[in-house]
């Protein structure tokens, strides 16, 4: 008896100990990165194995929506990049819009440099895609691709690095990623839009003027908004918008700010609290794997080095850092903008390289530029070598500027030690 109760009392400590590991795992800033990865990793290994038929074909599995005439009839891996994706740019767009009205972006002193670097590193890989496939007007589809920045990637690399890196260098590339964000919105709703069908659209108009009386009257339960919004959903889908863009337009109606001054969470805040783990760990999980997937033993060694797979990764990792470094240093030493405090050169440059860690958005983008599977493998080759040389070479450089300040800090602290003896 004695013994069943001290086995009992020990699996129930480990029982706890478990837990709290696992809790303390998902709260931890690299949690998602992680999780990411293993995902693309899933899918790369399952892709070249003797079940790769599985994979291809659990993709491709019909999935039929059907209410009277309304039919949605789509693969699964388009239900995942219309529909999962939807949710992680309503995400993105209440993140967005919470940083604009009272964040990181309200102000515009705050704003100034990472808006600058933003636009650089969206400019510069661009122009490098386009000068490698200017020849090919097919390709030429795909030059958006390189202009995406992982968000949760490249805050995990970031967090790799513990405690010493700067309060003010992961906000300026947090600054950075969600103005990326907001390009990558405006990129996909003017140039990857096909025929729109105007009727359809007057229906989403209809409920998006719902959602705006939503908002006017301050209504804070969610389920009128995501009702609404799902209807709007699925207008936009069959409008030849491409359907993503209805989850930021949702986003914006949702309320900020509450007409009760009794001290609760409004409902922007709620929902984004309680949406952002599952987008981290369910969402971007989900899409990564139905997206990373690429059969090596088809690629030859032309196809690693054709103008979509070289210009995207070139793109993504010289075209991020050179863009963003040449428009900050020039708006710098122009007096538009100044570097934060505590904030080196060195330690900007590493950050413009973790920028070119595309993976997610720029395989999205990808899907978009590229829908036959003919390009599918030479994005993905592309997207995959861009974003991990950046993430790997951005890590060392941040990890080297990192020990260079301990160090001066260490010789500062000495020095003043040594003062203060010689002094008494």
């Amino acid at each position: 008896m004695l013994y069943e109760r001290v086995v009992m009392a020990v699996l129930a400590k480990k029982k706890v100990d478990f837990n709290r590991g696992a809790q303390a795992f998902f709260e931890h800033d690299v949690a998602g990165a992680i999780v990411l990865m293993v995902a693309a990793a899933i899918a790369l290994i399952l892709d070249n194995s003797p079940l790769n038929w599985l994979y291809d074909r659990l993709l491709s599995t019909p999935v039929v929506f059907q209410v009277g005439a309304l039919v949605i009839d789509k693969p699964l891996l388009l239900w995942i990049n219309d529909g999962l994706m939807a949710i992680f740019f309503f995400l993105i767009g209440l993140e967005i819009k919470r940083e604009i009205i009272e964040g990181r972006l309200s102000s515009m002193s705050e704003t100034a440099l990472p808006l600058i670097a933003a636009i650089g590193g969206m400019i510069v890989p661009a122009l490098i895609y386009i000068a490698l496939n200017q020849d090919d007007p097919e390709s030429i589809k795909g030059w958006a691709i390189p202009a995406a920045t992982d968000i949760a990637f490249a805050l995990g690399v970031l967090a790799l690095l513990g405690s010493r890196v700067p309060v003010e260098l992961k906000v300026f590339l947090l600054a950075l990623a969600i103005i990326d964000d907001l390009g990558a919105i405006i990129i996909i709703a003017l140039f990857y839009t096909s025929e729109l069908s105007l009727n359809v659209l007057a229906i989403a108009a209809i409920g998006i003027s719902i959602l705006a009386y939503l908002n006017f009257r301050g209504v804070q339960r969610a389920a009128p908004y995501l009702i609404t919004g799902l209807v709007i959903w699925v207008c936009v889908l069959k409008s030849g918008v491409h359907a993503t863009l209805a989850g930021v337009i949702i986003a914006l109606f949702i309320p900020l700010k509450s007409k009760d001054a009794d001290g609760r969470k409004t409902l922007l805040r709620q929902i984004e609290h309680g949406l952002a783990p599952w987008v981290a760990f369910g969402v971007m999980p989900i899409f990564a794997f139905a997206n990373a997937g690429v059969a090596l033993s088809d690629l030859s060694f032309s196809s690693l080095f054709n103008g979509i797979s070289l210009g995207i990764a070139v793109g993504l990792f010289l075209g991020k850092q050179l863009g963003i470094m040449s428009f900050v240093w020039v708006a710098v030493k122009s007096g538009i903008c100044r570097l934060p405090n505590g904030i080196t050169w060195l330690q900007i440059y590493g950050v413009s390289v973790l920028a070119g860690i595309g993976f997610t958005k720029s395989l999205f983008i990808g899907t978009l530029a590229f829908s036959d599977p003919d390009h599918a493998a030479t994005v993905r080759i592309g997207v995959l070598a861009g974003s991990i040389a950046s993430a790997l070479f951005g890590y060392f450089i941040l990890r080297y500027s990192l020990s260079r300040a301990d160090n001066k800090n260490d010789s500062k602290s000495c020095r003043a030690e040594i003062v203060e003896r010689s002094n008494a």
